[in-house]
């Protein structure tokens, strides 16, 4: 896998119940397969409310999520102050534009745990409780580039523990990256509608970022195991 400009943990956080902000912790520890020691959103099937309901048994993919400090900064430009561990991720980095990594990207986090992306992070309507009017911030009006800019999600490829002044070092896949147009993918409309009669947000890997697939095409890679994305 090539390697690009490594980054940096700004900070880390957990939490042990579902609640939309995590406590900021001077270290976690991630665990191959399970996710963050202690975090309501560990463990091998998917532990997110909503979904959980209706897949129990669905394997988690949902494991750790990542933010880009520089995210708070463009947030508090528009007058919202936002700080490490408030929108519910495990890990905050720097130097890194996670949203625009390709899906299958490992990220080496200190010097033994390693996250795999499996998607970005859609904002739900929780959002807007959590800071009234949040959520059209990280909703992006681009026609290229990702949809959502508030962080992926991954699952933990290999344990360690992690802290803040940690390396960040992305190693990305081998494989090429697929091309994409714009006009072939969902409306924002459809997207956000899609996390909520979709149980399961299936990604591909595009320059760019991250773009979700049909209802259809997610069932085809279903029915084809060997080929599976996620």
């Amino acid at each position: 896998m090539p390697d690009i400009n490594p980054g940096t943990v700004v900070a880390v956080a957990a939490g042990p119940r579902h609640r939309f902000s995590k406590t900021v912790q001077d270290q976690i520890l991630l665990a191959q397969d399970h996710g963050v020691e202690g975090d309501a959103h560990a463990g091998a099937f998917i532990s997110h409310r909503y979904l959980a309901r209706w897949r129990r048994r669905l394997p988690n993919t949902r494991q750790v999520h990542l933010i880009p400090s520089e995210l708070f900064e463009r947030l508090r430009e528009t007058g919202y102050e936002i700080g490490p561990g408030d929108l519910g991720e495990n890990v905050t980095t720097a130097g890194l534009a996670l949203e625009r990594l390709p899906l299958g990207t490992r990220i080496h986090l200190g010097t033994e745990a390693v996250v795999e992306l499996t998607g970005l992070r859609t904002p739900c309507t929780l959002i807007d409780k959590f800071r009234s009017g949040l959520r059209g911030h990280v909703l992006s009006s681009a026609e290229t580039g990702p949809s959502f800019r508030c962080g992926v999600l991954g699952v933990v490829r290999a344990g360690g523990p992690v802290c803040a002044g940690d390396r960040a070092r992305v190693l990305l896949p081998d494989e090429c990256f697929r091309p994409y147009s714009p006009t072939s993918g969902p409306t924002r409309r459809t997207a956000i509608a899609e996390q909520h009669l979709f149980l399961v947000l299936v990604s591909v890997p595009r320059l760019g970022g991250f773009v979700r697939h049909s209802r259809h095409q997610a069932r085809q890679n279903r029915q084809r195991p060997s080929e599976r994305l996620v």
